[in-house]
C-alpha cells in the first residue's frame, strides 16, 4: 500500500532558538564550519521536540536522521548571534520531514538552510513507529479560519 501524507487544517508551528556563535565554531577560513549547523539542525529539532510533546509521550518515542541536506547561503563569524527556525513538513508513514533555516540576528540574512528527514522510533522496542495524525498535531497549530 501507498503511503499517505498525514494532512490536515493545522499548519506547522515554527519554533525558534538563537544560537551565539562561538570561537569553537569557526574553521580555517574564519566562519561557522559546516558540521557546526549539521549540529544545530539537531539541537533545535530536539529542542522543538522537548517543548512541543509531553514528557508521557517523549518516554515513549525517540527519533533518528535518515538523511540531511543543507544549502550553505553565507558566512556567519565568531561574535555573531545566528537565529534558528524550524519546522516539520510532510509526514508519510514513518518518516517525517524538517525544515531548519538559520539567519543572522542582526539583518535577518539567509546563512543556511536545511531539509531532513526523521524517523520517529519506540523507544522501548527501538522500532519505527508511524506517524499518527496525533504524533503530527504535536508539530501544528490550528490553520486561520
Amino acid at each position: 500500500a501507498a503511503l499517505r501524507p498525514v494532512t490536515g487544517a493545522r499548519r506547522p508551528a515554527r519554533f525558534t532558538r538563537e544560537f551565539p556563535v562561538a570561537p569553537a565554531d569557526i574553521d580555517e577560513l574564519g566562519h561557522v564550519n559546516n558540521v557546526v549547523y549539521l549540529r544545530w539542525v539537531q539541537e533545535i529539532a530536539v529542542a522543538h521536540w522537548h517543548a512541543a510533546a509531553p514528557a508521557d509521550l517523549q518516554a515513549e518515542v525517540v527519533w533518528v536522521v535518515l538523511r540531511h541536506e543543507l544549502d550553505y547561503k553565507r558566512p556567519a563569524r565568531a561574535g555573531e548571534t545566528v537565529v534558528g527556525r524550524t519546522w516539520v513538513g510532510e509526514a508519510t508513514g514513518s518518516r517525517f520531514e524538517r525544515f531548519t533555516e538559520f539567519a543572522r540576528a542582526a539583518n535577518g540574512e539567509v546563512l543556511a538552510q536545511a531539509r531532513s528527514v526523521w524517523c520517529p522510533l519506540n523507544a522501548h522496542t527501538g522500532r519505527p513507529r508511524r506517524i499518527d495524525p496525533s504524533l503530527h498535531d504535536y508539530f501544528s497549530e490550528p490553520a486561520s479560519p
